[in-house]
């Protein structure tokens, strides 16, 4: 049982509505992340605002989504593991190995996602102050400065989501219950 309120489209305060309408449309339902992120206007939408800024940037589709599930699985969100699975699985078409070997914090054999990976848990785990050989080897697998603080974008877009989550403790949406960790 969530601590904080799951919000429906006709319990939402008036100004947090039109973000879960959106949700619902883009969802076919509305997720629990959502549904408590209703609870504050402000932070439905910084979490929408920054979604739409974060899918717009040089990063790949795949490369963001190793950030989302690596950012989740460190914080401990099982939520946005499984949200972030379903979209690897369905739109960025990962191979189920790859998705599960994220889920885990293991390479998945892909050098430039693997990449990714080890970036962005390395600027999770030093808050940002990556040693210069962890930096170096983010550029040398080709990515550049942009990307670094992509991936920054990233993974405070992220924290905004598995901290709340975590803050609320709400079940992961049945929808999604299939690509829970542990479950694909």
């Amino acid at each position: 049982m969530s601590r904080l309120t799951l919000q429906t489209l006709e319990t939402a305060p008036v100004d947090s509505r039109p973000f879960v309408e959106r949700a619902i449309a883009n969802n076919g339902f509305l997720p629990n992340l959502i549904a408590v992120l209703a609870n504050s206007p402000q932070a439905l939408e910084t979490y929408m605002t920054v979604s739409g800024i974060n899918a717009k940037t040089s990063l790949t589709l795949a490369e963001r989504e190793v950030v989302q599930i690596t950012a989740a699985r460190i914080h401990g969100c099982d939520f946005c593991i499984a949200g972030h699975t379903a979209i690897s699985l369905k739109k960025a078409q990962f191979p189920v190995e790859q998705v599960r070997a994220l889920q885990q914090g293991q390479d998945t054999g892909d050098a430039r996602l693997d990449a990714v990976r080890h970036f962005a848990e390395a600027v999770i785990a030093r808050r940002g102050a990556v040693v210069d050989a962890d930096y170096q080897a983010f550029l040398q697998s080709g990515y550049n400065e942009q990307q670094a603080l992509e991936v920054v974008l990233g993974i405070s877009l992220a924290t905004l989501c598995n901290f709340a989550n975590s803050l609320a403790g709400s079940e992961i949406n049945k929808e999604l219950q299939p690509f829970a960790p542990g479950a694909i």
